[in-house]
């Protein structure tokens, strides 16, 4: 790891992650200061980015961030995931990008291994509160995961799903 990764690292996790939200014109510098350290951290950070309160993206490797989109409030989020141009992000959302090998019966789950499938996330999409996006899901451009949804399928461009499992409710266009 190079060290003005981990010097970011250990600046991000050790006082701006507890910075306060930028919600409000009062705290825009918490934005700033975040997006100045956060920018080294990931493999891609596009122009714009906003990494919230409270977020956590452990090292932040394979983790590529287009520009004008955000990390939600306290939202926890793992590579390898890809992040389209303009994506909105609600607070307390999890992409999960690794799990649990569980297809042998004959092994405990827990020591059958892990395995982890990429997410990609398209341009202009809207993520909702407490959203949960599994393992290997690519949601397409312009689609709206609705608050509290689990998607654990793709999700089709400028669809607008919710539920749990996440189910198709409309289409924007």
């Amino acid at each position: 790891m190079k060290i003005k990764k981990l010097l970011c690292l250990v600046a991000y996790y050790g006082f701006a992650k507890y910075l306060p939200a930028s919600t409000s014109p009062m705290t825009h510098w918490a934005r700033k200061i975040r997006r100045v350290i956060c920018r080294p951290i990931f493999d891609k950070c596009g122009d714009n980015v906003n990494i919230e309160s409270g977020a956590h993206f452990a090292n932040g490797g394979s983790i590529c961030i287009g520009s004008g989109s955000g990390l939600g409030v306290n939202c926890s989020v793992h590579g390898p995931l890809k992040i389209g141009n303009n994506v909105m992000m609600g607070p307390d959302v999890t992409i999960l990008t690794h799990t649990h090998n569980i297809e042998r019966t004959d092994i405990p789950m827990g020591r059958q291994g892990m395995r982890e499938a990429e997410v990609i996330i398209g341009n202009d999409v809207w993520i909702g509160m407490r959203v949960i996006i599994m393992p290997g899901v690519k949601v397409g451009d312009g689609a709206v995961i609705g608050a509290g949804a689990v998607d654990t399928k793709d999700v089709q461009a400028f669809a607008i799903v919710g539920g749990v499992p996440a189910k198709i409710i409309k289409y924007r266009k």
